[in-house]
């Protein structure tokens, strides 16, 4: 951790805005490149935008998901989500876009060695999962059922697939959960988490692309008709909450409702056998039938059907 000013340098446009009206602009990718080099822990390059459905902009996406699919001067694929409301299925999602972005550019009849490395990022303003870190990084290792040790490439298959191991190969997964981020910066990342989270830049942020930030994402560098626009969009984010928070209550209500209503049930069915034993043995001591049903509240026809049946 180091220390940090509490000075703040004036309010910027949210990043996901930028990623949908800015940032896929290449005079922008600075910003993209800053942000990517700081979590891979690599200086990374954007060569450009790649065509895709993700990168399609929708000027009223529901519920305002917003990704970026760009390469980067190794000729790897990164992808950019960037998602505000509550989805119980995302990480399938994520792996459903890794996937797809596979299979978009492995052109047909090309051997598997041709297959992109993808690097999947996703910035969720929702709980994920359960877990106390804001970040995670999801790889995938093959490790021995007995030995536990790691499986390795052998020299031609490095040479083949242009990397060292086999997890550098596959798609890699990097989840940061802005609600866990506690606004404690500790590191260069931490700055790029904290403006994802609060829309500020500290004065003493000095994280790559973090001076772009400033200058490009400042909110009253906008034309008039931009921040019109951009004002409608956080408008809009509030709508959703809102919308998203009435879904939640109506649905734990809805649960509170059947969980009693089994509660109840449960109780009555309990009740019931309860009720049904002292009878019977109201019977076998040759108690009257109405004597039996005003001691248990049972129906009469069904005491008299179960002294039948004793």
């Amino acid at each position: 951790m180091y220390q940090i000013s509490s000075k703040m340098s004036k309010k910027h446009i949210r990043f996901d805005w930028a990623a949908k009206k800015m940032l896929r602009d290449k005079k922008n990718f600075g910003i993209l490149e800053g942000f990517l080099s700081e979590l891979l822990g690599e200086d990374v390059k954007i060569e450009g935008l790649l065509e895709s459905e993700s990168n399609q902009e929708e000027e009223d996406d529901k519920f305002n998901r917003v990704d970026l699919f760009a390469e980067n001067s190794k000729g790897e694929h990164i992808i950019i989500e960037i998602q505000n409301t509550r989805e119980l299925d995302y990480l399938m999602r994520m792996l459903f876009g890794t996937s797809k972005a596979i299979t978009e550019y492995l052109p047909i009849g090309s051997a598997y060695a041709k297959i992109r490395k993808v690097i999947a990022v996703s910035i969720v303003y929702f709980d994920l999962g359960k877990g106390e870190d804001y970040v995670y990084v999801g790889q995938t290792k093959f490790k021995g059922l007995h030995t536990k040790t790691e499986l390795q490439l052998t020299a031609a298959q490095k040479k083949l697939l242009g990397k060292p191991t086999i997890h550098q190969a596959y798609p890699e997964y990097y989840l940061i959960r802005t609600t866990k981020f506690n606004d404690i910066v500790n590191d260069s990342l931490d700055e790029w988490i904290y403006f994802f989270k609060n829309s500020e830049v500290l004065d003493d942020f000095r994280a790559k692309g973090m001076q772009e930030v400033r200058e490009k994402l400042n909110v009253m560098n906008l034309p008039d008709e931009d921040r019109k626009k951009y004002n409608k969009y956080l408008e809009q984010l509030s709508d959703e909450a809102s919308y998203a928070d009435t879904i939640k209550i109506d649905a734990e209500e809805a649960v509170k409702k059947i969980e009693d209503k089994v509660r109840e049930d449960e109780r009555e069915k309990t009740e019931k056998k309860r009720n049904t034993e002292i009878a019977i043995n109201l019977i076998k001591m040759n108690f009257p039938d109405e004597q039996v049903a005003q001691a248990t509240g049972l129906p009469i026809d069904e005491v008299t059907n179960l002294r039948k049946n004793i």
